[in-house]
């Protein structure tokens, strides 16, 4: 089995400077996806990037070396991860490339790539564009460059989509709504979405600067945003991450309502109009808790691999229509054929308005396992979760937690951490075992 050198659970990351993030790379990376992916008629390949100040110098020596190629690019400039799935398929483009960082910081960066009809690579086409790497870089015939567009209004494009997943009989009037937009690509579109919409918006973190994306803000932190929602009295809180293609809500009694919890909400809201098809697909990290109450409400549900790739994928093999991470990518494939944090919540006030309910209250029935998810630094690229003291913890875990529990050490495909969850019905003894394996790794 072939390993992929540069491509992970999404895309390409790292630090803006160290390889791969590096003019140097991105333009060889540029001129292989526009030989790899720019080879069907259209030819042609759109581009976008979050609000990271490194953004528009990688985003132009990409653009250069897909131009090198003859492929042509359609710039979207600052706009969601899910407008460029969109526009890759709304355009018929080759193929659509997103130049972020996600969640993380401003220092850190990289690239998602979607295939035609608006989809993530595959790890065939990831492993071909990554032989291309491999090969000397050189220029083309000097007459056979390809040209450089923008896309006209592509903000207003998108908010338009977005806008038409939802009923047009009804209104967001009764909310009010807090939005945490992560100082990143949703502060031009998600307010005027949930506005022209109806509801009373209060914005927060809509300012970026090149260097506070996603800083004490975001889906990733929502310590401001539970402050928030509980001194204005709100409906609901929205945290997108810096690309958009994820949420986390904030009830109005300032509880985290997560991923999981999302898509529980939606399920149910799909079954009870007759709209759901099969089930639900979620990941190894799903609380034990969602899958029971899924089960109660008749709805089958797949755990998938960590990646909303996976997600994604796993949906589309079982004919399915939903799935979700933890973390907050929930993909609805009916609306979108991606992840879309706006689209999400859009399906959430939905439901909020079809049962007259409170966030708090579409969650009354769902009794959350006690769940623990630690992060460790990793100093250097081991498989610390192959080691002997772990593996003898996870051959014998459910002696100490009980038959209902779960535990997980696996290295994170984004960042450079060990991620540990560790699940159990008994909170103290669930604590204990996750920082128990915290220690045993950092003693290694």
């Amino acid at each position: 089995m072939t390993v992929l050198q540069y491509f992970k659970t999404d895309g390409i990351r790292g630090k803006v400077g160290i390889n791969p993030i590096t003019p140097n790379f991105l333009l060889k990376l540029g001129w292989s996806i526009g030989t790899v992916l720019g080879k069907n008629k259209t030819k042609k390949i759109i581009i976008g990037r979050d609000t990271r100040i490194s953004g528009t110098m990688l985003q132009s020596v990409l653009e250069f070396g897909i131009l090198s190629t003859g492929v042509s690019t359609l710039l979207a400039n600052c706009i969601p991860t899910s407008a460029i799935a969109y526009f890759t398929k709304s355009l018929n483009a080759s193929a659509g490339i997103v130049i972020s960082g996600s969640h993380n910081l401003f220092y850190d960066n990289g690239v998602k790539i979607f295939y035609k009809n608006g989809i993530k690579l595959t790890k065939k086409i990831e492993l071909s564009i990554e032989q291309k790497i491999k090969n000397t870089f050189f220029y083309p015939n000097h007459m056979s460059f390809g040209c450089s567009n923008d896309i006209i209004e592509p903000e207003n494009q998108y908010i338009n989509f977005c806008k038409n997943t939802f009923p047009k009989d009804l209104d967001l009037s009764k909310f009010t709504i807090i939005l945490d937009c992560a100082n990143g690509s949703t502060f031009n579109t998600a307010p005027k979405i949930f506005e022209d919409l109806g509801a009373k918006v209060i914005n927060i973190s809509i300012d970026p600067n090149g260097v506070n994306i996603n800083k004490n803000s975001g889906s990733t932190n929502i310590l401001k945003l539970k402050k928030i929602v509980l001194l204005e009295k709100a409906d609901i809180g929205l945290a997108f991450d810096g690309d958009g293609d994820r949420v986390i809500m904030v009830d109005h009694l300032g509880n985290k309502v997560d991923g999981d919890q999302i898509i529980y909400i939606i399920a149910k809201e799909y079954l009870k109009k007759n709209k759901l098809k099969g089930g639900v697909v979620g990941t190894l990290m799903t609380n034990m808790g969602i899958i029971i109450a899924l089960k109660e409400l008749g709805i089958p549900f797949y755990a998938a691999e960590i990646g909303d790739r996976n997600v994604c994928e796993k949906i589309k093999e079982k004919k399915w229509l939903l799935g979700a991470e933890k973390s907050g990518h929930i993909i609805l494939l009916d609306k979108h054929s991606t992840g879309d944090g706006i689209i999400a919540s859009l399906q959430v006030l939905l439901s909020m308005i079809n049962n007259n309910m409170t966030l708090y209250h579409l969650l009354s029935q769902v009794k959350l396992l006690p769940q623990v998810l630690l992060n460790i630094f990793l100093k250097e690229d081991r498989n610390i979760e192959k080691n002997i003291k772990i593996q003898d913890i996870l051959s014998r875990y459910k002696d100490i937690l009980g038959q209902n529990s779960r535990i997980l050490v696996r290295k994170s495909g984004t960042e450079p951490y060990i991620r540990i969850m560790v699940e159990g019905e008994n909170y103290l003894k669930v604590y204990k075992l996750a920082n128990y394996i915290r220690e045993t790794i950092q003693s290694l």
